[in-house]
């Protein structure tokens, strides 16, 4: 009996198996024949993709995306995703790619394959207006919040400041450890400097930028390690939108200025 029941429980994990991974797909041909990809997203992460006051996605990367699909041809559908488990998203084929401010990081790139980096970022140290923190080494002794399995979450591992912080305390989107840090109740949020100066630019002064970050980086879409064939399809129409001006458009729109890289 307990052979037949071992057999049973192999026979439905195989089936379960073959039919998620039926849902994968790695070569645009495929997606074209489907009609539509899926982004993966942080729909809390402004202004790269979030919700507007009518509950509405809007952003930056989501304004990207539609522009690409619109020279494809396809549709593009929006998939909010749990970011801690972002890689297991993608490879189950819930999402064909995760689009939304998404830092290329050696970690990264054991496991995923990403587009062209097309913007520059730091992780910025974000404070209250009144803090004194404005160094690195301002934060020994201090609480500091990151958003867990982010690149900031990396940032100040490496760092040397990690084992003399007082605490680092992970959430699972911004919007908690900013309002922990409104509140107090944490001296400092690590962040990407893009969302950062976006809520600084909306919060009437609460906020502010030390003086020093921990790391400089890129952005750039993250695909399956197979999907090369997507990945390709993706890198030559966002070129082609740099080169004939699209994507500086859509850049002034969101940020007053092309930040797009050459």
């Amino acid at each position: 009996m307990k052979k037949m029941l071992g057999l049973v429980l192999i026979v439905v994990t195989l089936f379960v198996l073959a039919g998620c991974q039926s849902n994968v797909i790695n070569n645009w041909e495929d997606i074209e024949d489907r009609g539509y990809f899926i982004v993966g997203l942080d729909d809390t992460f402004a202004p790269m993709g979030f919700r507007d006051t009518s509950g509405n996605l809007v952003g930056f990367d989501v304004d990207l995306a539609k522009e690409v699909a619109r020279r494809l041809n396809i549709e593009v559908r929006f998939q909010p995703i749990d970011w801690d488990a972002k890689v297991l998203e993608l490879n189950s084929g819930k999402i064909d790619m995760i689009w939304n401010g998404l830092t290329i990081t050696e970690a990264r790139l054991e496991e995923m394959l990403f587009s062209n980096p097309y913007i520059a970022n730091t992780q910025m140290i974000m404070v209250s207006s009144d803090s004194t923190i404005n160094l690195i080494s301002d934060l020994v002794g201090k609480k500091v919040g990151v958003q867990i399995s982010s690149a900031a979450e990396e940032a100040v591992n490496a760092n040397s400041i990690v084992s003399s912080l007082g605490e680092l305390l992970k959430y699972d989107q911004y919007n908690q450890a900013l309002l922990e840090l409104k509140n107090g109740t944490i001296d400092a949020v690590v962040i990407d400097e893009i969302m950062g100066r976006y809520i600084i630019s909306q919060s009437n002064g609460e906020y502010r930028v030390a003086s020093e970050n921990f790391a400089e980086e890129t952005y750039g879409v993250g695909f399956r390690l197979e999907s090369d064939s997507i990945r390709d399809q993706i890198n030559q129409v966002l070129l082609e939108m740099i080169e004939d001006g699209k994507a500086s458009e859509i850049s002034m729109q969101w940020f007053d200025e092309d930040i797009f890289l050459r």
